[in-house]
């Protein structure tokens, strides 16, 4: 029986800063897992995973990490791991958790 494609969304670290990024509609990449683009069919995710991976110059260890839509529609993470690289370096005062 053929397994059933899970919900994705692309996720690398940038380059220069470290940060952890998200692809979002029209090939621009975001800091927040929920604006990112939730891919839904497995032909589209393995085409966006190999331009991905093309993009060695912006973003580093590309992969697809499971997502779901939320009420809004938008993604949520689905596994533990992912949540926390959605909230930023766990030290404080670093990344997203600067401004808190």
């Amino acid at each position: 029986m053929p397994r059933t494609f899970t919900p994705k969304v692309l996720t690398a670290n940038d380059l220069l800063s470290g940060d952890v990024v998200y692809l979002a509609a029209n090939s621009r990449l975001t800091r927040v897992f929920s604006d990112a683009l939730l891919i839904e069919n497995e032909t589209e995710a393995e085409g966006l995973m190999n331009w991905a991976e093309g993009q060695a110059g912006t973003f580093v260890g590309p992969y697809l990490a499971d997502a779901t839509p939320g009420r809004d529609g938008r993604p949520q993470p689905v596994h533990v791991r992912e949540h926390l690289r959605s909230m930023g370096p766990s030290n404080y005062l670093h990344g997203k958790q600067a401004g808190e």
